[in-house]
C-alpha cells in the first residue's frame, strides 16, 4: 500500500470521466464490497492503493474512485454540490477546510 496522494478538502479531476469534485474521505485501500467492485470498477483498479470518496461538482451524487483515475484539478474554481457545507467550513487557498477537526 502507498500513502494517499490527495487529501480531504482537495479539489480533483477524474481523468477517465472528466468531472471535477472534492475529496471528503480517503481509504488507504479499497473498502467496498466485492459485488460493487465487480459491477462498477470495470477497469479493475488496484485494491491495495488509496480510494477516495468524492462529491461531484454540479451533481447531487458522490463517487468512490481509485487513486489512479484522479489528478489535481487545474480549474482553480469552487465546487457546487448540495452536501458540501455539511462537510466543510470554508474554501481557502484552493482547498476546502473540513468540519472534522484533527486532534
Amino acid at each position: 500500500m502507498t500513502g494517499a496522494r490527495f487529501s480531504i478538502g482537495q479539489v480533483i479531476h477524474h481523468r477517465r470521466f472528466d468531472y471535477r469534485g472534492v475529496v471528503y474521505d480517503v481509504d488507504p485501500c479499497f473498502m467496498g464490497s466485492e459485488e460493487w467492485y465487480e459491477q462498477v470498477a470495470r477497469s479493475r483498479p488496484p485494491k491495495d492503493q488509496p480510494w477516495y470518496r468524492v462529491l461531484v461538482h454540479d451533481g447531487t451524487h458522490e463517487t468512490y474512485v481509485a487513486e489512479r483515475h484522479l489528478e489535481e484539478d487545474e480549474a482553480g474554481a469552487e465546487i457546487r454540490h448540495p452536501g458540501l457545507w455539511q462537510l466543510f467550513d470554508a474554501y481557502q487557498d484552493g482547498m476546502y477546510v473540513s468540519k472534522r477537526r484533527v486532534v
